[in-house]
């Protein structure tokens, strides 16, 4: 089947790009998957880790199509030090933080159940977070710009960031990857949370989940905001982690038709989901065709 596609900066991509959900934790269908897709006439592919870029590159070789295109992962806490030590390591302070002054009482149990609340971080310690160039590089070293050019930043540390007031250090590495000559895109977990506070940085588009069965914080908010929004929107999720697979006419209808989402990143773990997704695409009028930016 032919998949529509659209552009990004120029490049072009489909508007539905394949994300392999592995069924063990070696990930051993991961590339007979890839190989399936392709043959199905799929070759945009989400790489959410090294197991995934390492598949591609192999499918990359064993077909020697240069069209296949990979969408990497890199996460904001990469980029970003706290008195010389990784974010990471200061990661229940900085929960303990967002949850106190950022999420809505009656969702902080949905998104840290029984996370005790520890010591926050102080004002002073959010001022002294720093962007730390060398381990962002280390970060982006795995991925070649004639294979995966187009890298989602963000993740759920993107949208802690900007609950630190810190979307400075977004900016930083916006910019780095943009002079590393790859495409930035954001990611965000939060969706009516980070549109409005990412819409500055210089990225190409929005990658957010968006499906008929969940949005943070509120799906009828979400909905109005992704329509109103002036900049490329992709949906992660769509199929809400496979709930919608018995209807993915009815699950893309609702994010190309109604919501006019750019592309999805449907996630699979099967050849059956597969011929499901491109059996739910056959009958959305609004995918062909579609304005490029």
């Amino acid at each position: 089947m032919h998949l529509p596609t659209a552009t990004l900066e120029r490049k072009r991509i489909q508007r539905i790009v394949f994300s392999i959900r592995p069924s063990s934790p070696v990930g051993q269908n991961i590339h007979p998957l890839m190989e399936k897709i392709c043959e199905m006439g799929g070759w945009c592919f989400d790489l959410p880790t090294a197991k995934h870029l390492e598949s591609f590159k192999t499918l990359r070789e064993s077909t020697g199509d240069e069209a296949l295109t990979g969408f990497g992962h890199v996460e904001a806490e990469s980029g970003v030090s706290l008195t010389g030590k990784p974010l990471h390591q200061f990661e229940s302070k900085v929960v303990s933080t967002i949850v106190r002054s950022v999420i809505p009482p009656d969702s902080a149990w949905k998104l840290f159940p029984s996370r005790p609340y520890d010591e926050v971080l102080t004002q002073k310690e959010i001022d002294r977070m720093t962007f730390d160039p060398s381990r962002f590089d280390q970060t982006l070293a795995p991925f070649q710009l004639n294979e995966v050019p187009f890298l989602l930043l963000g993740g759920k540390y993107g949208d802690w960031l900007l609950g630190l007031g810190r979307g400075d250090l977004l900016k930083e590495m916006v910019s780095q990857i943009r002079r590393k000559g790859f495409i930035p895109i954001f990611s965000s977990l939060w969706a009516t949370f980070a549109l409005p506070k990412a819409k500055a940085l210089d990225v190409v588009g929005y990658a957010i989940p968006i499906n008929k069965k969940k949005s943070l914080f509120d799906l009828e908010q979400a909905c109005n905001m992704i329509k109103k929004f002036d900049r490329p929107v992709i949906s992660l999720d769509p199929l809400s982690g496979g709930e919608l697979l018995e209807k993915p006419g009815e699950a893309f209808s609702f994010i190309f038709d109604e919501l006019k989402i750019y592309s999805a990143i449907a996630e699979i773990n099967s050849e059956d989901e597969v011929k499901s997704i491109f059996g739910g695409l056959e009958n959305i009028s609004s995918l062909i065709p579609f304005r490029k930016t």
